[in-house]
């Protein structure tokens, strides 16, 4: 869990700020996973802090949402593109993903239970970018990667 929280440090995904009177302040909640090897052992544990985005409300919260999904046709037809021509493909993960997008509607959520700052207990988080569960964080990744690839001369 710490892990998780030293990365929004770093990502600079969050700031502590007194509590908002007239806004809605969004949960969070600490989602566990274990991670396998090939054999089926586990090799280490994972934790995630999501937000709790069922309780957004739409035109406050968020304005839109997005999806972004690869078609398969679009998969295979890259694939065999570049098997014709044989270029080399990668593929990459990008960890953390969607602390990496920047947000347009300003949104606070609770603070971690268990993590909560010992001097402002009160206090929320107003988030800068997202955070998983929002409505609008895929929108909101999709949109940090288009213009990093339209900034690197690549064309949408």
């Amino acid at each position: 869990m710490q892990e998780e929280l030293n990365q929004f440090e770093r990502n600079e995904v969050w700031t502590l700020v007194p509590r908002p009177k007239t806004t809605n302040v969004i949960g969070t909640k600490w989602i566990f996973r274990n991670k396998s090897d090939e054999d089926g052992n586990i090799v280490r544990n994972k934790a995630r802090l999501v937000a709790q985005g069922y309780s957004q409300i739409e035109g406050i919260d968020f304005e839109e949402t997005f999806a972004p999904v690869a078609r398969l046709e679009s998969i295979r037809l890259l694939l065999s593109i570049s098997c014709v021509h044989k270029f080399k493909l990668h593929q990459m993960d990008v960890k953390s993903a969607f602390l990496n997008g920047f947000l347009q509607e300003e949104v606070f959520v609770e603070q971690p239970k268990g993590f909560v700052d010992a001097h402002h207990p009160n206090y929320v988080y107003r988030l800068k970018k997202a955070l998983y569960g929002l409505k609008q964080a895929p929108r909101a990744w999709y949109e940090r990667l288009t213009q990093f690839l339209v900034d690197n001369t690549h064309k949408r």
